[in-house]
């Protein structure tokens, strides 16, 4: 690698030595300057930039109105493209609330229909089994007629022992039963047995001085029709 010395050209001397000789060396040929300019002082003031612009053309009353125009456009531009995103923004927001107000009145409804429905079910069913319990009492009171001296006994047995004038009514062909199979209980509780077409066959009605038991037929269905969720009376058979 040649040193900074040896990069330098060396410009030979004129010949003859001396004085020039000398002076000579301070100086860098002109064939050697044809790469530089000459340095003014006025490049660094900006004067040439300053003349520069004022070269430039001035721009004709239209020029300038065109330019405004294109400016305003381009405003006009960015702002309508502002006010159109901060639009969409607001619709995206009430679209998403409208949609969840309208999602929840529909799972609202959906639920109140399906409650109309499952009680609509809870009802059949309850009436299904009604009839159904119906049936078995018919039956039972049709093949068992002497269910009813139970029934009589039952009742007597949950008259206070302090009762007194005591009264079983029953249906009149239900009468010679209740006086066969309650015979003892009526005799102990001194108790009449008297027949009523009013009371339906199958119960009896007990009455005292202190109060009246009903075990009648329709009072027993209530009770076991509202453990079943209805409040269908009973029908006799005849009546349906």
């Amino acid at each position: 690698m040649s040193s900074p010395k040896e990069r330098i050209r060396q410009v030979p001397p004129p010949a003859g030595g001396g004085k020039g000789a000398s002076m000579y060396a301070r100086f860098i040929p002109r064939e050697e300057l044809s790469s530089f300019a000459a340095w003014s002082p006025g490049s660094l003031s900006g004067e040439e930039e300053a003349a520069a612009a004022a070269a430039e053309p001035a721009l004709s009353p239209e020029e300038q109105r065109a330019g405004a125009r294109r400016a305003g456009r381009q405003g006009g531009y960015h702002d309508g493209y502002r006010d159109g995103i901060a639009a969409l923004e607001s619709f995206k927001q009430s679209f998403a609330s409208q949609a969840t107000a309208q999602v929840g009145a529909l799972m609202k409804s959906y639920g109140d229909q399906m409650d109309m429905l499952q009680q609509a079910m809870a009802s059949a069913l309850a009436d299904a089994a009604t009839a159904l319990a119906r049936q078995v009492v018919r039956g039972e009171l049709a093949t068992h007629p002497q269910q009813v001296a139970m029934v009589a006994r039952e009742a007597l047995e949950t008259l206070l022992l302090s009762a007194r004038h005591v009264t079983v009514r029953v249906h009149p062909d239900d009468q010679p039963l209740v006086a066969q199979g309650a015979e003892e209980v009526l005799a102990a509780r001194g108790a009449r047995l008297l027949a009523d077409a009013a009371v339906t066959r199958g119960g009896c009605v007990v009455e005292s001085d202190i109060g009246i038991i009903d075990a009648s037929i329709e009072s027993r269905w209530r009770r076991a029709a509202a453990a079943l969720g209805s409040e269908a009376p009973w029908t006799p058979e005849a009546a349906e």
